[in-house]
């Protein structure tokens, strides 16, 4: 029996031009690199751009957040009621994104069903979170999304489409759609081209969605790839309208803005996130990391660096379980107990090395999950632990470009 997607077409605003300045990474990147964030502003200066109607969490703890948060909304209206924007109307949006690497990942702009999506491990909605969702990272975003008049997507949601259906028979057909950009992503983000899908393939898009979950009474047809916290901040201000609105089901805000991937195309690896702790002593989080763990029939390495020296700590973690997991739960005792400390969560082992040149700092590296076994792990057991994997590396992640109204 098919099932009704919760993904369809909706109305898209791309800008008309300029798109180089107006596209920058998504905010949740260089979360410990201000140097980047300093020659993006550089780059884009008072040009329009998605860098002015975000918010990098790099400054979620600066003192001036309330002031940057007006600002955001201030610019977005202007955005609005300037010559900025063409809308697309009912629109699906193809994408082929040319990563840094050479690789090219294929995609599909659209959106999603809020009343579909639950970020609760134990979930059993179409769209489910793959990882734990930090509650306490929600309220912040909050405050970003409820008063803004507009979205700007950096989600992205896997699909488990082996025969690749779906999404990959657009690219034989993008030459006879209307292309809406082509342009290099700055900073070094690679190249992205977009494509208006036309009606036909529209529909075959939903079609073939249906056929993939068709045989499961309970499907998991889109995990969430990245921007969970996202995801799960449109929910949160979804939720809070419908205790206020008896229309809000009717309310572009039941929606949200997302891509569409498959995680079998070629060009998606699976990276882990790694871990870095900031404001300790080094030696002292080493001596808690062996009085801790088991190292009797270690069976996982865990690198640690700061400075200039790097070394391993060897230890034992049972079959069930990830070396993130265990290592995560080791970090938030370890913060429990050292209030000062901070953790910060990064893509990338050369960024790794990079931030624990920093005094008092000490960051660590290790295995991570197979792409293959996302869904049935999730399936299985429920969200995995919270920032566990990255899709790529932090240059391959989505940037801001399409957005939507959502008041």
């Amino acid at each position: 029996m098919k099932k009704t997607i919760p993904f369809k077409k909706t109305n898209i605003l791309l800008p008309k031009d300029n798109f180089e300045k107006w596209s920058v990474i998504a905010c949740d990147q260089f979360t410990s690199d201000k140097e980047y964030w300093a020659d993006t502003q550089k780059n884009v200066g008072v040009s329009y751009s998605t860098l002015h109607i975000t918010l990098p969490e790099i400054y979620l703890e600066d003192g001036d957040v309330s002031e940057r948060i007006e600002k955001i909304n201030n610019n977005m209206l202007e955005y609005l009621n300037s010559d900025v924007f063409c809308e697309y109307k009912d629109a699906l949006i193809y994408i082929e994104r040319i990563q840094p690497d050479g690789r090219t990942r294929a995609g599909v702009i659209g959106a999603v069903d809020l009343e579909e999506y639950e970020y609760t491990k134990d979930s059993k909605k179409m769209i489910r979170a793959t990882e734990g969702t930090v509650l306490e990272r929600i309220p912040p975003r909050v405050a970003i999304r409820k008063d803004a008049p507009l979205e700007l997507p950096h989600i992205m949601l896997l699909i488990d489409d082996v025969n690749k259906t779906v999404i990959e028979p657009l690219a034989e057909k993008k030459n006879n759609m209307r292309k809406l950009y082509d342009f290099d992503l700055m900073m070094g983000g690679g190249h992205i081209t977009g494509y208006l899908i036309d009606e036909e393939s529209s529909a075959e898009i939903i079609n073939k969605l249906e056929t993939l979950c068709s045989d499961d009474e309970e499907p998991l047809l889109f995990a969430v790839g990245d921007g969970n916290h996202s995801l799960a901040t449109a929910k949160s201000c979804y939720e809070l309208l419908k205790k206020t609105d008896p229309d809000a089901s009717n309310k572009p805000s039941r929606y949200a803005l997302a891509e569409v991937g498959n995680i079998h195309s070629d060009a998606l690896d699976f990276e882990p996130i790694y871990r870095v702790l900031f404001s300790v002593s080094p030696e002292d989080v080493l001596n808690k990391m062996n009085e801790y763990f088991s190292h009797e029939n270690a069976n996982k390495e865990i690198i640690y660096t700061f400075g200039e020296k790097e070394g391993s700590i060897k230890i034992n973690i049972p079959d069930n379980k990830l070396t993130v997991g265990v290592l995560q739960e080791f970090i938030d005792l370890y913060l429990k107990n050292n209030p000062d400390a901070k953790v910060d969560y990064i893509h990338g082992i050369d960024d790794v090395k990079k931030i624990t040149q920093q005094e008092n700092t000490i960051g660590f590296i290790y295995d991570g999950i197979s792409k293959d076994t996302l869904f049935s792990s999730v399936k299985a057991t429920g969200a995995l632990p919270r920032k566990t994997f990255s899709m790529g590396h932090a240059r391959d992640k989505r940037y801001y470009l399409e957005c939507r109204k959502i008041k």
